[in-house]
C-alpha cells in the first residue's frame, strides 16, 4: 500500500456554475474506510449541491489551502488561476477533441508539470468507460423534451428539474402528467437513450416498434426507440451491419426523413461521427409535412445532424426557437409553425445529487484501486493526458494544437 495520500476535494470554477462533485459524503466516507492511507480534505462552495455542513456533519475537514494535498478531484474544467503546480488532476478537461478554448488551460497544466487525468478516458481493457454522466444527461433530457411539449401546448406545466430536490421529486411531477396523444421518438441504444427511456417509462405509454410508429395512428401517446439500422442504410445497398457501420459511417446514408414526418417529439440521444450522415436538412424542416415540433438535442452536436441544433442553451435558459424557413433562432413558444430546440450540453447538472452519487460509486468502484494502490490493467495511463510536463504518447497528437497549428474547436 503507498503512503499517505492526501485527496483535495475541489470547488467548482467553471461558469456557468456546476453543483456536481465526484465525492459525495457518503462516498467519501466508503473511501476512508477501504483505504485507512487516504485522508480527504473539502474545499468549500456556497454552490455545491452537497453543503459545508453536510460534510462536516460526515467528519471532514474543509479548508480553502489545498497544497498540502497530492490528488486534487473535481468534475468540470479547473480555472487556469487556481493551478496548483506539480499535483495530480482529475477532472473532464475537454481538451483531447482539440477544444480551443481550453488549449490554454492544456499549455498551462503542462508548464505548471501537473498530471492531468481525464474521466472520459478511464476505461477497462476493452476500452470501455468506466465512469461517465451520460445516463443522467438522458434523463434530464427526456424531461426536459415533456416540459418543452407541455409549454409549447399549454396542456401541462412541470417545473424545471434544477428546482427539485432530486430525481425522485422530479419524477412526482411528472407521474401527474396526462399526455394527449403524441408520437415520442428516441434516437441511441447507450446509457444517454436508457437514461431517456427511464424517463418516458414513467408516464407508462405504450412502446411501438419502429415500423408501427411510421405506419400506424394511435389514440394514446406512443414511444418508440430506434438504433442506427432504422436510420441510416449502406449506400451500396449492402445489408446493414453495426460494426461495420461504427468503422465506416461514411458508407452510410441516412433513412431518418420519413421520421419527421410523423414523430411529434423528437429526443435524440445518440452518438453521431462527423463522417456519418445527418439527421435533418436544413431544407427538410421547410418541407409541408415536416411535423416535429419539439426536439430535445441530449447529444448536442453543434453543427452535426440536426440543423436546428445552432448552439448550446443552458439550464437557466434551456430552449430556443428554429424558424423552419429562415433557418436562423427566434423565440421559443411564439409561433406554431417554429420548432422548439432544447440543446444543453450540461444536463446532468440538474440533478447534481443523484448524478454525483452514481458518478462518485463508479470511481469508488472502477477507478480508486488503480489511483490508492497498483494499476495493473493501466487504467490511469491511458487516461493521463499530461505527466512531467509533457504530453502523454497516447495524447501527443495535441502537440500541435497545444502550439496553435492545429486548434479546432469541438
Amino acid at each position: 500500500m503507498k503512503n499517505r495520500i492526501r485527496v483535495g476535494v475541489l470547488r467548482e470554477t467553471k461558469n456557468p456554475p456546476d453543483r456536481r462533485v465526484a465525492i459525495p459524503p457518503v462516498t467519501g466516507l466508503q473511501i476512508l474506510n477501504k483505504y485507512p492511507n487516504v485522508s480527504i480534505f473539502i474545499q468549500p462552495s456556497d454552490i455545491r449541491c452537497y453543503s459545508d455542513a453536510e460534510y462536516r456533519k460526515a467528519g471532514f475537514f474543509l479548508t480553502e489551502d489545498l497544497r498540502e494535498c497530492d490528488i486534487l478531484i473535481g468534475v468540470k474544467e479547473v480555472s487556469i488561476p487556481t493551478l496548483i503546480p506539480n499535483k495530480t488532476y482529475l477532472f473532464f478537461s475537454h481538451t483531447a477533441k482539440k477544444q480551443i478554448y481550453n488549449r490554454e488551460l492544456l499549455h498551462q497544466i503542462i508548464k505548471r508539470n501537473i498530471t492531468l487525468i481525464d474521466y472520459e478516458y478511464l476505461t477497462d481493457k476493452s476500452h470501455k468507460r468506466l465512469v461517465a454522466f451520460g445516463h443522467w444527461a438522458g434523463v434530464v433530457g427526456a424531461y426536459k423534451a415533456l416540459r418543452a411539449r407541455g409549454m409549447r401546448t399549454d396542456f401541462f406545466d412541470l417545473p424545471s428539474a434544477i428546482f427539485c430536490k432530486d430525481m425522485e421529486e422530479m419524477y412526482h411531477h411528472l407521474r401527474k402528467v396526462q399526455l394527449k396523444p403524441v408520437k415520442i421518438l428516441i434516437t441511441g441504444g447507450g446509457r444517454v437513450a436508457n437514461g431517456a427511456m427511464q424517463t418516458i417509462r414513467i408516464l407508462n405509454l405504450k412502446e411501438v416498434t419502429a415500423h408501427e410508429f411510421l405506419n400506424k395512428e394511435y389514440d394514446e401517446p406512443v414511444v418508440c426507440r430506434i438504433d442506427p439500422d432504422q436510420y441510416v442504410e449502406r449506400i451500396d445497398g449492402s445489408e446493414f451491419n453495426l460494426k461495420d457501420f461504427y468503422a465506416n459511417p461514411e458508407k452510410y446514408r441516412s433513412t431518418f426523413k420519413r421520421f419527421t414526418k410523423v414523430a411529434d417529439l423528437y429526443i435524440a440521444c445518440h452518438y453521431w461521427d462527423p463522417k456519418a450522415p445527418k439527421f435533418i436538412l436544413p431544407e427538410d424542416y421547410k418541407e409541408d409535412d415536416f411535423k416535429i415540433s419539439v426536439i430535445a438535442d441530449v447529444s448536442c452536436d453543434i453543427n452535426g445532424p440536426i440543423a436546428s441544433t445552432l448552439r448550446p442553451s443552458t439550464i437557466a435558459s434551456s430552449f430556443y426557437g428554429y424558424d423552419r424557413f429562415n433557418e436562423e433562432e427566434t423565440i421559443p413558444f411564439v409561433d406554431k409553425k417554429n420548432v422548439t430546440v432544447m440543446a444543453v450540453d450540461n444536463l446532468p447538472g440538474e440533478l447534481p445529487r443523484d448524478s454525483s452519487i452514481d458518478f462518485g460509486e463508479a470511481l469508488y468502484q472502477n477507478v480508486y484501486e488503480a489511483l490508492f494502490n497498483e494499476d495493473p490493467d493501466g487504467i490511469l495511463e491511458r487516461a493521463t493526458i499530461a505527466k512531467g510536463g509533457k504530453l502523454m504518447p497516447a495524447f501527443e497528437y495535441l502537440q500541435d494544437y497545444l502550439e496553435g497549428k492545429d486548434a479546432v474547436s469541438v
